[in-house]
């Protein structure tokens, strides 16, 4: 089966039987000032990261930064030359998974939000210059503090075509008619 990619206002989706639920993005990038002031440098991730990984620890994927509403996890983060790129996977089996899911695939909820702890920040006249920081989790949410922090993919189910359908009823006409 191939995958199709639908173009849109919207995050980009592709339906892929295997990958439904899947979600990246963006969570920050680099050098782009947020609505409280902050601007993350690239590397301001790499020690939080790499303690996650020692640990064997994941940063949890919520709803709005509600510890409550946790709704899938992320199973890469990685800084990029853009920012701090994630990937992971809606838990589509619990309620918020799938609501998560409908949200982002409506473009409803297209924006991700990090929740950390600042280790070092330099004031700057526009704000703070943030370098290292504690990652604790990424949110899916609908007005991300960072405007350039958006889902960029969502992956569903291969969805029939109207095409599809007929081609498929047309045969089964025609079986019909030489039995």
């Amino acid at each position: 089966m191939t995958v199709e990619t639908i173009h849109s206002a919207a995050p980009e989706l592709r339906f892929a039987p295997d990958d439904t639920g899947v979600i990246s993005g963006y969570a920050a990038v680099w050098g782009k000032a947020d609505s409280f002031g902050d601007t993350l440098v690239r590397g301001a991730f790499a020690a939080s990261l790499a303690a996650h990984r020692a640990a064997g620890t994941r940063v949890l994927m919520l709803f709005s930064h509600d510890v409550s509403r946790p709704v899938g996890t992320w199973d890469s983060i990685t800084e990029d030359d853009i920012g701090l790129r994630v990937e992971g996977r809606l838990v589509l089996d619990s309620t918020g998974g799938r609501d998560a899911h409908a949200l982002t695939r409506a473009g409803a909820l297209d924006g991700l939000s990090i929740g950390f702890v600042t280790r070092k920040a330099t004031a700057t006249q526009a704000g703070r210059r943030v370098e290292p920081v504690d990652l604790i989790e990424v949110s899916l949410v609908a007005r991300p503090a960072q405007t350039a922090a958006r889902v960029t993919s969502v992956r569903t189910a291969a969805e029939p075509r109207a095409a599809g359908i007929a081609a498929l009823l047309q045969a089964a006409a025609v079986r019909l008619k030489g039995s």
